[in-house]
């Protein structure tokens, strides 16, 4: 890697609000906010909306679709029409 080009990572707490957790990792983000980490070390905090803790595809609370439904719903739609030949 050449020297003086790559901004410069450093450990960075990510706080999400929506889930009440927080995570500490490395990052090229700095922010003027900081907080005292568990290890007692103060580090910067940035906030952010969703993360894996509260997003629905990580949870598994994501909404479930009505399949079963839909197919009878095409069913009743095309039940009297003859296939179309090719």
């Amino acid at each position: 890697m050449k020297p003086r080009i790559h901004p410069v990572s450093r450990p960075v707490v990510f706080r999400d609000r929506a889930a009440g957790v927080a995570f500490l990792t490395r990052s090229t983000a700095d922010a003027d906010e900081r907080v005292t980490w568990e290890d007692g070390r103060s580090y910067p905090v940035i906030d952010v909306e969703t993360s894996s803790a509260s997003h629905p595809f990580y949870t598994g609370t994501k909404q479930v679709l009505d399949t079963a439904g839909r197919i009878e719903q095409f069913n009743r739609r095309y039940a009297g029409q003859a296939p179309a030949v090719g």
